[in-house]
């Protein structure tokens, strides 16, 4: 074994023990407390695994977080102390940045930009971003990954079976084990960032000829495996427009709307990671007659391609939900691969379908959450499915649902904080109309093609 080679099992093995030590805790308390009947306070558990997650940073907190938006994938005490973990790994110094940099693109790494800002604009779980100015000019974006993030990665998700683990200690309602698959998926596809390039082709080509999303392009001769140079997009935080003006927060949600809902309808792809950070809203104009014009979609690290069969699943529970069609809302849950479904679980799931499904099934302009005071919302679709599944299920959860499901919440949460107000029905039926599977499986085919990205299996 070479001593590099040494060093990242070196690293690996006391990430194992960091993480086990602290989550396998708190699962032994969980244990225990079931063997001798006594009493366990969640609350206080569930802030013990935050405070234990949230303190060694970096891919297992993307983890954890994705794990607190799956309604029920944990006891909803775990699931809200785990959703108020944040990204805020330290960043890496000017000295580690160019050793990093010179092993991406070599030892003349700096002659290939005319300028380099040595601190970075933006620090996240799996690498940071500095700003950057080309040789003809152009400013740039340069995302450098951190330093054995693939074996961090791999010892995290070793570890993800310990969250699940407590859960199963909890009388779950769901079976979680198609979930972890995914999950894991997801997050290994995040460390190679010549396939998030070819997201960013992709993206390019499924929103090209419309004015509310703008997409950069990526600079594949300043790029690698792990460090990624797009087009540096101007843009001011989402969250900055929230109390602006109605036609303002009304733009900004239709460009949201757009840059989700086009690429699902008509090519099955989706932005599966809606943290707000990863939008930001361009201005069109000059100086004072400067306007919010659209959205910029920054990340590409997360995004799931669908079959084409699981978008007509989407169509088919719409409606099905809508004409009242319980064959089709059947159907439409077959589909996507949900198996032994009873109709009393049939019935369950379409509590929460119809809240996920709500706005878009109400033919009038409306705000997502509708009089609903914004920290209460879902939260009652979501405690009658968790009561009701503990009654009459577990029922497994296809691995292809869980970032369709993820993303929906997220963009519901942007929603919230926008309170646009908006005609979600004539938006999802515009988006839908023609719709036909064998027509996104020849759009996806094509675009798939021409981004260089393999194609979906059936």
């Amino acid at each position: 074994m070479t001593d590099s080679e040494r060093n990242r099992f070196s690293a690996r093995a006391a990430r194992y023990a960091r993480v086990g030590a602290n989550v396998g805790g708190v699962a032994a308390r969980i244990a225990g407390a079931r063997l001798f009947g006594t009493g366990l306070d969640r609350g206080k558990n569930a802030n013990e695994l935050a405070a234990a997650l949230g303190g060694l940073k970096g891919p297992i907190m993307k983890v954890a977080q994705l794990m607190a938006t799956i309604p029920d994938a944990l006891p909803p005490e775990y699931a809200e102390a785990l959703g108020t973990l944040q990204n805020n790994a330290p960043p890496m110094g000017w000295a580690f940045v160019k050793r990093r940099m010179m092993a991406e693109l070599g030892a003349g790494w700096q002659e290939k930009f005319a300028e380099f800002e040595h601190k970075p604009a933006a620090a996240a779980s799996l690498g940071q971003v500095h700003r950057a100015v080309s040789l003809d000019g152009a400013r740039l974006a340069c995302k450098l990954q951190y330093p054995d993030m693939q074996s961090a990665v791999e010892a995290d998700l070793q570890q993800l079976d310990w969250l699940f683990a407590i859960h199963r200690r909890m009388d779950p309602a769901i079976d979680t084990s198609e979930i972890a698959k995914e999950v894991a998926a997801r997050v290994r596809e995040e460390l190679d960032y010549r396939h998030e390039a070819k997201h960013v082709a992709l993206y390019r080509s499924i929103l090209a000829g419309q004015d509310l999303v703008r997409v950069p392009n990526a600079w594949p001769e300043l790029s690698t495996g792990r460090l990624l140079t797009l087009d540096w997009l101007d843009g001011t935080p989402l969250l900055s427009h929230k109390d602006a003006d109605l036609e303002t927060r009304n733009r900004i949600g239709t460009a949201m709307f757009t840059a989700w809902w086009l690429p699902f309808s008509r090519f099955g792809v989706i932005h599966g990671d809606p943290h707000l950070g990863n939008y930001t809203v361009f201005a069109e104009g000059e100086g004072s007659d400067a306007r919010p014009g659209g959205i910029n979609l920054l990340d590409y690290g997360c995004i799931r391609i669908f079959p084409p069969r699981f978008v007509q699943g989407v169509v088919d529970l719409y409606s099905g939900l809508r004409d009242n069609d319980m064959d089709r809302v059947v159907h439409a849950y077959e589909t996507w691969g949900f198996k032994g479904l009873s109709r009393e679980l049939i019935d369950i799931l379409n509590i929460w379908a119809r809240f996920i499904y709500g706005p878009l099934l109400d033919d009038r302009v409306r705000s997502i959450a509708d009089g609903v005071k914004p920290s209460q919302y879902g939260r009652r679709e979501a405690f009658e499915v968790h009561r009701a599944l503990k009654e009459k299920g577990p029922v497994k959860v296809p691995r292809e649902f869980v970032f369709m499901d993820r993303a929906a919440i997220g963009l519901g949460g942007v929603f919230l904080h926008l309170r646009a107000e908006l005609n979600y029905y004539r938006l999802f039926n515009e988006a839908i109309a023609n719709f036909s599977q064998e027509a996104v499986a020849k759009r996806q085919a094509d675009a798939l093609l021409d981004a260089g990205l393999p194609p979906v299996e059936p």
